[in-house]
């Protein structure tokens, strides 16, 4: 069984014809849509959503499922989401396919780090996990340009003409040239969102590791207490817990397994010094495992 994971755009062509013209076997599909920018690009992206839902099903019958990304500037919640979503057709056995070629880079981006941090952790699933890029023919940006520049021609040819005398020609031709005059000097997009409070939206590349069940540990009570202002003062949360006594032994352990998480190790935990000892929390990737594996461990 072969599930495609399809994030759905702006485009048709690029998430369905490649798989049509290269004959490639589809079981299932699982579209993704999301909210991006004005009421009219939501609308029409769920338009192409609805379509690609319908040919996946009579061009290549293949079982179709469409599930909403609620924010998709929201990379942690995108990486979660395709982590689940993968983990998921791979638990059944499939085959998983994951196309990149549409959806926001933040979208684009968090599947294809959680696919590849699926084939360092799932080793035996390595041949299983796929992602996908496929590039236009064209792009149909420049040639709308284009025509809206022979249409401004066409309606100012007529308006000297006498032919047309109507406010509306005016307020087209304004409203034209000013969008064509915004595309010459800006391209196909305008300005910088703004993201919880930033401009600026950090991808981190996460490839996890196998990370023994001691070590879980660790990470989840960082995950659910967030930091702590040394390894001691985690150790006896952790020995709180679990209902063991708080010894030297036991804190050796911690500090230990600590270290194994930390910037020389895997990468999931931070320590700052602080005066003699070492704030201790999760890193960006640290808190995506946690993220990414809660659900799968009854943890919340």
């Amino acid at each position: 069984m072969q599930t495609h994971i399809v994030p759905v755009g702006f485009d048709y062509d690029r998430l369905i014809a490649p798989l049509v013209r290269d004959q490639i076997d589809v079981d299932r599909v699982i579209l993704l849509e999301g909210a991006v920018g004005s009421e009219a690009n939501v609308e029409y992206s769920r338009h192409l959503s609805e379509k690609l839902e319908t040919d996946f099903r009579n061009l290549l019958g293949a079982e179709t499922e469409r599930f909403v990304l609620e924010d998709v500037y929201d990379y942690d919640e995108a990486f979660e989401q395709a982590y689940n979503l993968i983990s998921a057709e791979l638990d059944r056995g499939h085959e998983v396919w994951v196309n990149v070629a549409a959806m926001p880079r933040t979208v684009s981006f968090a599947f294809a780090t959680a696919a590849n941090s699926l084939m360092v952790e799932r080793q035996e699933d390595r041949e299983s996990i796929h992602t996908y890029y496929t590039a236009p023919e064209k792009y149909l940006e420049t040639e709308l340009a284009e025509e809206l520049r022979e249409g401004i021609d066409l309606l100012r040819d007529l308006e000297r003409e006498g032919d047309l005398e109507d406010e509306r020609i005016e307020r087209r031709l304004e409203s034209a040239r000013s969008l064509l005059a915004e595309f010459d000097e800006r391209g196909t997009t305008i300005g910088a969102k703004e993201i919880d409070g930033h401009h600026v939206v950090e991808l981190p590349v996460a490839s996890f590791s196998n990370v023994k069940p001691f070590e879980e540990l660790i990470l989840y009570k960082l995950g659910e207490d967030g930091e702590f202002a040394s390894v001691s003062e985690l150790a006896e949360a952790l020995a709180r817990e679990l209902n063991e006594e708080y010894t030297d032994s036991f804190r050796s352990k911690v500090i230990y397994n600590v270290d194994r998480l930390g910037p020389g190790g895997k990468g999931y935990i931070e320590r700052e010094e602080h005066g003699k000892s070492y704030r201790t929390r999760l890193s960006r990737i640290g808190e995506l495992w946690v993220r990414a594996h809660s659900n799968s461990t009854g943890e919340d």
